[in-house]
């Protein structure tokens, strides 16, 4: 007899076809092709191969996600359903020819004779009216053409061209001279300037998709008015918006979220509370709350926050993320009073800022960082110098824009240590030593301080206390992956590279141990961390192995946020005994082994290893109420305010998480006009003028915000732990002069040119303090 073959390895059970697909499912049923069997879950589709690639891929409102499924397979079930994707049909007439006008009016004519000669009755009738319903398409479709109907929406094109990456002409810019080229190029520009955009917006994604719409219309579109973008199509942009949370609810159900709240102060004495989902799927932003004329205690701040936790569902919520202010502690507490299940947690990044504040006022760093300011702030003030300087560095500016005001000192320190020769150089050719700057007695002192040893010998310092911390920080504020499974680790590593730096320097090694110790115990001392270490077999197999007290230590934080967690005594025991299991296992990747058989602790190991570290998402629209009522013409109501920040403040949201892994959180593109490291201490805000570039900016919404960052006060000083951040009008670029002393010439300077990332680039010279590969590989 011949050996019967099982339906999953029997060749006739799939399809003859090429598509990716059935290399993971077939038909269990022959009789029933409808149904397909996916080879790694076993579960039964049903909708075609279609279907079962959007099931291994995952994120499909028809279909749930595969609990078996990897990486390489939901990429190259992505990469094929894009590719095949097509939002138009093509409507053939009866004669199986693409139908025009000219043939739709000649088929009504045939119907309409055909019904005159037979005036109305029965069977013919009906299969007359079956004709015309056939051969004509619907109304919106009559004038499109086959070309139109199979072209690629703008939005696919755009993707194909950044996903290629090549600058090959097509067959339409070929056909086109030089001269109309220029022409469209030149109206473009022309609205710029007309109406201040800012020229980082040419290159928003949304911008290159908007042109490509207008070029697939063709001549003759009218623009919407004003009305048309502030009330139906803002609306319309609000439900697109609303059916994206409809997904991330989806993921808020599956694996439990974390709510994100944080504060702020606007120049006009505003107070607004920013209200934000994260999951692993992605942020989203919820709200932001005008608190101006309450009092922010805790009991208003907990009543605010219960209020978003019963709008996303008190089971979905497993931690509020908050800054560390006494009022924000104070209201986590309540909530955890009210809500036996939730945790509350500090900010990640702000407890990281704070380790770099106390770093930076050492007596070790405190002097040189305030020379090193000194340096920045003379160059940047003299326009000729900061030319020469430029010129001397290849192009790059000193001051690097990050996310924290201290992780911006310890940025900027890094890149002029980057760029020490260049700087020496500046300051002894024959051009420095002719101006006039040279002979005054600030020019001589930051010429003293570039060309001491000590002052580079403590700038190397800074970055090696400060680099590992930034690498913990990047962490925390990415979105690449979770940063709950991840944080302990890394600031274990940062400890270690710290120690290693400072061997020969003991006292100082201590300060630095201390506070970092310090600060990460009153901070950050988690139960839910040690727990979330616990359930990463990647992490917690090799602590097992290496230090058995600290796995017991682990053990027990879990048992303790599995008791908060979980009240069903059943479950909680079930769950109990299955961490027994895993526990005792050998490092092999247990959840893909032997998840399945502990289906409860996975379904617990879920809703926690997915969990965010920061609040930091919440500070990334200060601006975006801001920019709305800057100027009596853009004034809006409530209602429509809130709308258009629903809309920005999210599709800047999906677009960073679509951007994760090339963009390094920790530096911003842009930089605040009034940077102590430019200008040497904060504007005040009578000074600053009120421009109407800078306004337009911010209401089109088209410029990233730019905001004093964490712990920096209205005038420059370090701010409380429970004071709210602040923001303030910015002079803008064009209104601030650097000039040349020895010059009558005024030239203007622009300095907000993007920076390269962290370690992106580097001169023979600082080596020692580049982490090499292996380093950081330590930290993943």
């Amino acid at each position: 007899m011949a050996e019967t073959i099982e339906p999953r390895d029997n060749p006739d059970h799939r399809a003859k076809s090429n598509d990716p697909g059935w290399k993971y499912a077939f038909w269990p049923d022959l009789t029933n092709k409808d149904a397909i069997e996916c080879k790694l879950c076993d579960k039964v589709l049903r909708g075609g191969i279609k279907r079962l690639k959007q099931h291994l891929k995952g994120g499909y409102d028809d279909t749930t996600i595969c609990p078996k499924t990897t990486t390489p397979i939901r990429q190259e079930m992505g990469n094929y359903l894009l590719a095949n994707k097509r939002n138009k049909t093509l409507i053939l007439n009866e004669d199986g020819l693409d139908g025009d006008d000219e043939g739709e009016v000649r088929l009504r004519s045939n119907v309409s004779s055909a019904e005159s000669v037979h005036p109305s009755s029965g069977t013919s009738m009906k299969r007359k009216k079956a004709m015309f319903t056939i051969a004509s398409p619907p109304p919106p479709k009559q004038n499109k053409t086959v070309v139109a109907m199979l072209q690629k929406s703008p939005e696919e094109v755009v993707a194909e061209r950044h996903a290629k990456g090549s600058t090959q002409q097509t067959l339409e810019e070929c056909t086109r001279s030089k001269e109309e080229k220029d022409r469209v190029y030149m109206h473009i520009a022309n609205f710029y300037f007309e109406n201040g955009i800012p020229f980082n917006a040419a290159n928003s994604r949304s911008f290159e998709i908007m042109i490509e719409s207008i070029g697939q219309y063709g001549p003759g579109l009218k623009p919407p008015s004003s009305y048309e973008l502030r009330v139906p199509l803002l609306k319309k942009a609000k439900e697109e918006t609303k059916k994206l949370q409809k997904k991330h609810e989806i993921a808020w159900k599956e694996t439990g979220c974390t709510l994100m709240s944080d504060g702020w102060s606007d120049r006009k004495g505003r107070h607004l509370i920013n209200f934000l989902v994260n999951s692993p799927v992605g942020t989203f932003f919820l709200e932001s709350i005008n608190a101006s004329s309450e009092s922010h205690d805790a009991n208003m701040l907990a009543g605010l926050l219960e209020k978003q936790i019963e709008k996303i569902g008190p089971n979905n919520v497993v931690q509020v993320v908050t800054d560390n202010g006494s009022n924000y502690k104070a209201a986590g507490k309540l909530l955890m009073q009210r809500y036996p299940k939730l945790y509350w947690t500090p900010c990640a990044a702000h407890c990281l800022d704070l380790m770099l504040e106390d770093i930076g006022k050492l007596s070790d760093f405190k002097g040189q960082i305030i020379n090193a300011k000194r340096v920045t702030t003379f160059i940047y003030r003299h326009g000729r110098l900061l030319d020469a300087m430029r010129q001397k560095t290849g192009g790059r500016d000193l001051v690097r824009p990050g996310i924290t005001r201290f992780a911006t000192s310890f940025l900027t320190l890094r890149c002029m240590y980057i760029h020490k020769d260049a700087l020496r150089g500046l300051f002894v050719c024959e051009d420095w030593n002719r101006s006039k700057l040279a002979k005054t007695e600030a020019g001589k002192r930051v010429q003293d301080i570039v060309l001491s040893t000590r002052f580079w010998n403590t700038v190397e310092d800074c970055i090696r206390a400060s680099q590992p911390l930034l690498v913990v920080l990047r962490i925390v504020d990415g979105d690449e992956r979770p940063a709950i499974t991840e944080v302990m680790p890394a600031m274990d590593m940062a400890k270690k590279k710290i120690t290693e730096a400072f061997q020969n320097k003991k006292v100082l090694l201590n300060k630095m141990i201390t506070i970092i110790e310090d600060c990460w115990q009153d901070q950050m001392g988690q139960k839910l961390y040690g727990a979330a270490l616990f359930l990463c077999p990647s992490r917690y197999y090799d602590i097992k192995t290496e230090n058995g007290d600290k796995a017991s230590s682990l053990r027990a934080n879990f048992n303790d946020v599995l008791e908060k967690m979980v009240v069903d005594d059943a479950v909680q025991q079930k769950i109990s005994n299955q961490a027994d299991d895993y526990h005792a296992m050998r490092v092999v990747d247990w959840w893909d082994a032997f998840g399945n058989e502990a289906r409860e602790l996975q379904i617990f190991a879920k809703r926690i290893v997915g969990l965010c570290c920061s609040s930091s998402g919440c500070e990334r629209n200060w601006s975006t109420f801001e920019f709305v009522h800057s100027k009596k013409r853009n004034r809006l109501d409530q209602a429509r305010l809130n709308d258009l920040v629903f809309v920005k403040y999210n599709r800047a949201l999906m677009r960073r998480h679509k951007m994760r892994d090339v963009i390094d959180p920790i530096i911003l593109t842009t930089i605040d006009d009034c940077n102590e490291w430019l200008l040497g201490e904060e504007c005040s805000e009578e000074t600053i003028n009120e421009i109407p570039v800078r306004d337009v900016s911010r209401a089109s919404g088209a410029e990233e915000p730019i905001y004093y960052t964490r712990r920096q006060g209205k005038n420059g000083s370090s701010a409380s732990t429970d004071a709210t951040p602040q923001t303030h009008s910015k002079r803008p670029l064009n209104t601030r002069q650097l000039i040349d002393e020895d010059d009558d010439d005024v030239e203007d300077e622009d300095y907000g040119e993007e920076c390269e990332l962290v370690g992106a680039s580097s001169t023979p010279n600082d080596d020692a303090l580049v982490l090499s590969e292996e380093e950081w590989e330590d930290y993943d």
